[in-house]
């Protein structure tokens, strides 16, 4: 066998190198040796723990009511059954349904039937919350205004996923439930936001019945062209009386 292999490190090909400006995947990374660079190494290590302080951090309560104020729309905090963080990684199932106490709130609540719920959870990335929900709201909420629907009191939920919209949207009586959600992170997007639509919402739906607009963030899907597709299928599933598959976008709706 041979016991003078060169180290080296071999650069990517020029057609790899290219491919990057266009992706955020990590390609075209090189080598060294067998292994790959130092450099890269350490930037997936310091992607991984992005990705678990997102998982683990909190919505900055304070900060979003605070800034939730300028809607002028009333704000009900509520909690799902998971009380702690490590409880809603293991039980899914509970960040999928209110606590006691949350219904309680929402039964006693005497706002009449309306056309919309938003719902804001911080679900598997607070940071996506902290950063995008206020930006994209200042777009959505005017829109939806201006297209004469009626809007529920916002609801922020901690320790909530998708499916607790649901819940949420049937107590209210609304219509159709928008949830503004931490999305799971990746190694190469720990802030990013998902909006789910669903209309006639009750306990119980599956996701087949649910519309996702996902990748919410500057680098992503922009706020604007997220409260695009947004308002497009919401007044599209308020008029069809639908959501989910058998829902299409039509991206002729807001020109």
């Amino acid at each position: 066998m041979p016991t003078n292999l060169p180290i080296s490190s071999q650069q990517p090909s020029d057609v790899w190198v290219s491919l990057k400006a266009y992706t955020q995947a990590r390609i075209a990374i090189g080598r060294t040796g067998v292994s790959i660079p130092l450099q890269e190494n350490l930037q997936f290590k310091l992607s991984h723990a992005y990705a678990k302080d997102a998982v683990y951090a909190s919505v900055d309560l304070i900060a979003l009511l605070n800034q939730l104020l300028t809607f002028n729309l009333p704000v009900i905090q509520l909690q799902s059954q998971c009380s702690n963080r490590v409880t809603y990684l293991q039980r899914p199932d509970w960040g999928r349904k209110l606590n006691v106490e949350s219904i309680n709130k929402l039964t006693a609540n005497s706002t009449p039937e309306c056309d919309i719920a938003i719902v804001i959870a911080d679900g598997l990335s607070a940071f996506a919350v902290n950063e995008h929900v206020i930006p994209l709201l200042k777009l959505i909420i005017p829109l939806l205004t201006k297209n004469h629907f009626s809007i529920a009191p916002i609801i922020i939920v901690e320790q909530g996923r998708v499916a607790i919209a649901d819940e949420v949207g049937s107590l209210l009586k609304a219509k159709l439930t928008l949830i503004l959600i931490g999305e799971r992170p990746g190694l190469t997007s720990p802030n990013s936001l998902g909006a789910y639509i669903t209309y006639n919402p009750s306990v119980g739906l599956t996701d087949e019945r649910r519309n996702c607009i996902s990748n919410i963030r500057p680098e992503g899907l922009d706020y604007q062209a997220a409260a695009k597709k947004i308002i497009n299928l919401v007044i599209q599933a308020l008029q069809l009386k639908l959501s989910g598959v058998t829902l299409k976008e039509d991206a002729t709706l807001t020109e």
